[in-house]
């Protein structure tokens, strides 16, 4: 089994906002899972244009798909912020627009601006891709993803999560989903 991320900041490992530190300090080292498994984003690169270039390549190289071809990997994780965006694919910027490349550099509007992401193209050919969103926070904005009322709705990063040939599944605690009508409902 290999790892993959689907976004990192801009961050060495070490940082506290890394999605890798997090990984290997709450996955990996406990399951421990070699880091000949885990294939990270190199967030702390001086050039993250040749960084995204670099972690498309091991996408490549790992899944023995060529180019123009887009690889299909296995199972994308996904979180879900209360903006609508996923991996670091944030609403109205470039990168959500991205259709060449597996990878490229994201800008977040907060926290840490620039990001390296997956795009598009490479979550949507995944067999299974799987958002995990908890708390009452994203309620509104799970209720827009699953439920879109509105063009602007519709045209949400997570909105444009849409598997060709895959499964999307949600998995939402009750404070998630209880704006969509759909909440298990726990006597």
């Amino acid at each position: 089994m290999i790892f993959l991320f689907g976004d990192e900041r801009a961050v060495p490992p070490d940082h506290a906002d890394s999605n890798y530190g997090l990984a290997e300090a709450v996955l990996f080292r406990p399951l421990e899972i070699g880091l000949s498994q885990v294939h990270r984003m190199k967030g702390e690169s001086p050039d993250l244009g040749q960084a995204a270039e670099d972690y498309e390549r091991t996408i490549r190289d790992l899944t023995r798909c060529p180019a123009p071809e887009i690889p299909r990997l296995d199972l994308v994780l996904l979180g879900f912020g209360e903006d609508g965006h996923t991996a670091s694919l944030f609403p109205g910027t470039a990168a959500l627009l991205e259709s060449n490349r597996l990878v490229t550099v994201g800008q977040s509007p907060k926290g840490i601006p620039s990001r390296l992401t997956l795009t598009l193209g490479v979550i949507n050919r995944a067999t299974v891709v799987l958002f995990l969103v908890p708390g009452a926070g994203k309620a509104p904005m799970v209720r827009a993803v699953l439920q879109p009322q509105t063009q602007t709705e519709r045209n949400l990063p997570a909105a444009q999560v849409k598997p060709d040939n895959g499964r999307l599944v949600w998995l939402l605690d009750e404070a998630a989903a209880a704006l969509t009508g759909k909440a298990d409902k726990k006597d």
